[in-house]
């Protein structure tokens, strides 16, 4: 399907001075930026992995269960990923987006089942009101398998990205095996329930906004994932809802941003929550986040695991495949009530 004329944000609203009409929120859907809790104390906790495969494993952990259980959200440093790959991504990220519009349109798309695709917004044919966002979606894992799809410019960028994906799968399979152990299940419980596994990265551009007040980067939501590990640049832009109050999380260089996505909540039996987050745009600033998706693999089966149900814990949720929960994720878009796609799965 050919792309139409000035199909992303970046290019259509270059040099605006005003939001236009298909990006404006109606009044009860705005983000009330005055109202945005800015306080680092109530910001998300941010946890130290020096020594986590050593030492300090079992305090750790620990601190993982109790981010998981009242945040749903943690950060973390010391994280082994070193700072040049992180600064090498970042880099060629922006770059992409510099590069001419005839460049980046060559892998356009708006099919969500491509494994490589340029897009615009959230979900262009299930949305109303359009997103603040261009954003470049890979699929990483086998990266042998997907490598060759990936742009060939800027000229750094298969190798930048490829090298940041593989040091990334690492720390998220680390995280989930300390995840599993809060939970009291087995190191590799939660790993062995993604079969195969899945890893995708989005690289999302927010362009300045004449009107941030009026639109999103992306209006509040879950992830539809297992866990999500985010990049950020210096540019502020990610929020929380915590306590039934947007709290905005300030970035901090070399640091990941962790979340609980939708098949968390479903393995953990309801101890852990998926948690509503947004992504909000500025008058002065281009941002770049950088999400990796860590997912079972389409045909996984997830389920509440069986240790965590009983009696007094009853299933909450029926068992199925990962591939019929995310067909139905793109297919609605974002929920406007929940921001989750869960309540379909529940058992009653």
């Amino acid at each position: 399907m050919a792309p139409p004329n000035s199909a992303l944000i970046s290019d259509l609203v270059s040099g605006a001075t005003h939001v236009p009409s298909q990006f404006v929120r109606p009044e009860h859907d705005r983000p009330n930026l005055d109202q945005v809790i800015q306080s680092s104390d109530m910001s998300i906790p941010l946890i130290d992995l020096q020594d986590f495969d050593g030492s300090r494993r079992s305090e750790i952990i620990k601190q993982i269960g109790l981010a998981c259980q009242d945040y749903g959200f943690f950060q973390v440093k010391n994280h082994g990923i070193d700072e040049a790959v992180i600064d090498n991504l970042l880099a060629v990220a922006k770059e992409f987006f510099h590069l001419p519009e005839s460049e980046r349109m060559k892998v356009y798309s708006e099919d969500p089942y491509k494994t490589i695709r340029l897009s615009t917004s959230f979900n262009v044919r299930a949305e109303e009101v359009s997103c603040w966002r261009d954003y470049l979606r890979l699929h990483c894992h086998p990266l042998e398998d997907y490598i060759h799809e990936w742009p060939a410019n800027p000229p750094s960028f298969r190798e930048d990205v490829a090298e940041y994906c593989k040091k990334v799968r690492g720390l998220a399979v680390r995280l989930l095996q300390g995840i599993s152990e809060s939970l009291g299940l087995e190191r590799d419980y939660i790993n062995k329930a993604l079969a195969k596994h899945g890893q995708h990265m989005a690289i999302n551009y927010y362009p300045p906004c004449p009107q941030p007040e009026l639109t999103y980067g992306l209006p509040g939501h879950a992830d539809p994932n297992v866990v999500t590990l985010l990049l950020q640049d210096d540019v502020g832009g990610l929020q929380v809802l915590k306590g039934g109050k947007w709290v905005a999380v300030k970035p901090i260089p070399h640091t990941f941003i962790v979340n609980l996505g939708d098949q968390m909540q479903v393995l953990s039996n309801d101890r852990y929550k998926s948690i509503i987050h947004r992504a909000v745009v500025n008058s002065d600033k281009e941002r770049i986040s950088i999400p990796t998706f860590y997912c079972p693999s389409y045909d996984a089966v997830i389920k509440p695991a069986p240790k965590l149900v009983d009696d007094d814990h009853p299933a909450l949720y029926r068992s199925f495949t990962y591939g019929e929960f995310y067909g139905n994720f793109w297919d609605k878009g974002i929920n406007k009530k929940s921001g989750t796609s869960l309540g379909m799965f529940k058992t009653n």
